[in-house]
């Protein structure tokens, strides 16, 4: 797809965006006119802003005189620490968390790094690669090259690591121990201030990243409001300064100017949210907050369907949605700032999303781009755990339909003893059931410990693509919390252009793919666009007592030389144990059609199917069926967890493929593959039992 084809695609599915995003370029040029001629934030106008004539009277201004309530401010620490009491193992979490940032030591995307304590951090280095982005302007410094990630360093630059001293500093009981910590930050903060200067180098070159590194410190700095090391002149004067230069940053550098702003927008606004509402004394947070506030209003409507569902395509990102959301109204509330009934009726719907696509152990699905993104670095966890969001939308709005099992750390620390008790009013909500989320695309089909999550709507960012993958139609299947049929992810971004296109492609999902031919157009030069080609939409989702049915379509092969549309329908029998399916194919013409069901790694044998499997099957199929005489066991030889039964005439082979289960990281696997040739009206027929 040129150029122009990708303009006119955004105009035709995005009405009025490229005539709003050439609004938002010139302003963008404005605002960024405005902050070349700004008063720098030296020493002067920051006592001034506070309302000081010596630097040594700041920390009595900025660090007393706390009127926020918001989760991180010192008054808050006896409720959190009451909270996090309750839950087994929360503590020594946190103290584990601090000892590794003590240690300066990251994991990124999967690849270790440990600086050492008080030693200096190479904080432009791409520890993958070992490339080191040059401390040049951002408008004139080369970003994205083949081989190197930005996304690297960004991990150790988004200062995550100054949150996790802050948890061992409130956690900890050693004086000693507490000073240390609070000495870590200083040398750790002044050692990012001094090597990264404003707007130079590869930790300037992202306004998302800069937003949230700003409001990781001004949280932290609550955080550590009380500790003698962090009240010195020395450090809360470049400190105090650097956040407001952050802001000014972000300001003038919105990431506005697409045809259809995204998650980075709504991470620039909870920055300035959060930095102006925990430190409003700095220059501009008055302003700063109001530009957030109507801002993220209006974004929770623009990226947040009604239903709760977020417009990014993916189910990871929503991860992200729901997080930069819940900060944004924690520390908004915590200073009596009010977002409004509808932002909040909308944040819980997302809630009550995520508990409907997890799994018993807390897993979601993997469908759309998967970046490993978060905002809450208060505990670490998988890249697919999303369940700990539940517990934690459960306290934070006292709903019952999202209680049930224990309270999430995330949930101690952001709402600490009030939480606690919310949550413990409240009885179990009842099972999730099955449920369509049609302007999102993702559909749940739930029950007899199995989780199966289709994809069937729009290209996330209304149309744009984005985050979105050619996966219509695809699936992915969780058995007692366990993903056994999976989406293989998502690999690199700009690393490797190739894998980011390949991880995207139809091959790589658990659908069809006719004639060797993409669902939708994969741009080679546009690694986050994919047009609106398949049209993909549910037929009927038709949930029942013991049988759940739900029928999607796609068009994304109309215009092969002979087109053809298909239909699959999933049957989910909860008293056979077993997933059926059906491919069905409408068009003209003759063609060579694959099918696939990828796995998480490599265990899968080809078997002979035993007389009660087969027998589950035939009823699963709800009509008579010849299978093909060799099925496909998942799972450890001797124990398997599925099998999967093609209809005779089918030819299926097990290959070698590649899963990855988070941004950065790919590992063996195998699909397992079925081969035939259709001539339409015709339909190919697949069942997957259940142990």
């Amino acid at each position: 797809m040129g150029t122009l084809d990708y303009y006119a695609a955004i105009a035709r599915l995005a009405p009025g965006a490229l005539a709003l995003s050439a609004v938002r370029r010139v302003q963008g040029v404005a605002r960024q006119a405005r902050y070349r001629r700004r008063e720098r934030t030296d020493e002067v106008r920051l006592l001034s802003a506070f309302g000081v004539t010596r630097a040594e009277e700041l920390a009595q201004k900025a660090l007393n005189s706390r009127t926020s309530r918001a989760w991180c401010e010192v008054s808050q620490r006896e409720s959190v620490l009451a909270a996090l009491s309750t839950i087994p193992g929360a503590r020594e979490r946190a103290i584990a968390r601090a000892q590794a940032a003590l240690r300066q030591e990251w994991d990124v995307f999967g690849t270790r790094v440990v600086f050492g304590e008080g030693k200096p951090v190479d904080w432009s280095l791409d520890v993958l690669s070992g490339h080191r982005y040059p401390l040049a302007p951002v408008e004139r410094m080369p970003l994205l090259s083949k081989g190197n990630d930005p996304k690297y360093p960004w991990v150790m630059g988004r200062l995550d690591s100054v949150i996790a001293l802050a948890q061992g500093y409130w956690v900890e009981t050693s004086r000693r121990e507490r000073s240390r910590l609070a000495s870590a930050f200083v040398m750790q903060v002044l050692d990012f201030l001094q090597a990264n200067p404003v707007g130079q180098g590869v930790q300037w070159s992202c306004a998302m990243e800069v937003a949230l590194r700003g409001a990781n410190l001004a949280q932290a700095l609550a955080m550590f409001a009380d500790a003698p090391e962090v009240r010195r002149a020395e450090f809360l004067v470049p400190l105090l300064g650097s956040l407001a230069d952050h802001m000014s940053w972000v300001e003038a550098h919105l990431e506005d100017r697409g045809a259809v702003p995204n998650n980075h927008l709504v991470s620039n606004h909870v920055g300035l949210l959060v930095v102006g509402l925990l430190f409003p004394e700095l220059p501009g947070a008055s302003r700063q907050v109001a530009l957030a506030v109507a801002g993220l209003c209006e974004q929770m409507s623009a990226q947040v369907h009604v239903e709760g569902t977020s417009f990014e395509g993916s189910i990871p990102y929503h991860r992200l949605s729901v997080e930069l959301f819940t900060l944004a109204l924690l520390v908004a509330r915590g200073a009596g700032v009010a977002l409004g009934t509808a932002y909040e009726t909308r944040l819980k719907r997302m809630f009550h999303a995520v508990r409907a696509w997890s799994s018993e152990t807390g897993l979601a699905p993997q469908i759309g781009d998967n970046d490993s993104g978060r905002v809450f670095p208060l505990r670490d966890r998988g890249d697919m755990e999303q369940g700990y969001l539940v517990g934690l939308g459960a306290a934070l709005f006292g709903d019952a339909a999202l209680a049930g099992g224990e309270l999430p750390d995330e949930a101690a620390w952001l709402l600490g003893h009030v939480g606690l008790e919310r949550y413990q009013r409240l009885s179990p909500g009842a099972a999730p059931r099955s449920i369509s989320f049609p302007e999102g695309g993702f559909h749940v089909l739930r029950g007899a410990g199995a989780v199966v999550t289709v994809s069937a709507g729009k290209q996330g960012q209304r149309g744009v693509g984005g985050h979105s993958h050619n996966d219509k139609l695809s699936f992915e299947l969780h058995l007692g919390g366990r993903p056994v049929i999976v989406d293989p992810g998502t690999g690199s971004y700009t690393r490797d252009p190739a894998m980011r296109n390949a991880f995207r492609g139809t091959a790589a999902h658990n659908t069809v793919q006719v004639d060797g031919a993409e669902q939708a157009t994969l741009d080679k030069a546009r690694l986050f666009a994919l047009p609106e080609e398949a049209k993909a939409r549910v037929v009927a989702f038709l949930p029942g007592a013991t049988v759940d049915r739900l029928r999607a379509r796609h068009d994304g092969y109309r215009l092969l030389p002979a087109p053809v549309g298909i239909e699959r329908t999933f049957r989910l029998d909860r008293r056979e144990r077993s997933l059926a399916g059906r491919d069905s194919f409408i068009g003209t013409g003759l063609h060579e059609v694959v099918g696939r069901f990828h796995l998480p790694d490599e265990q899968a044998r080809r078997v002979t199917p035993d007389a009660q499997v087969l027998a589950r099957a035939q009823r699963a199929a709800e009509e008579p069926l010849v299978f093909s005489p060799v099925a496909v066991e998942l799972g450890p030889e001797g124990a398997p967890l599925a099998w999967i039964l093609l209809e005779e005439g089918l030819e299926s082979q097990v290959v070698p493929s590649r899963y990855s289960p988070g941004y950065g990281r790919v590992v063996p696997a195998v699909t397992v593959e079925f081969r035939g040739q259709v001539k339409p009206p015709s339909s190919l027929k697949w069942v997957v039992v259940f142990r």
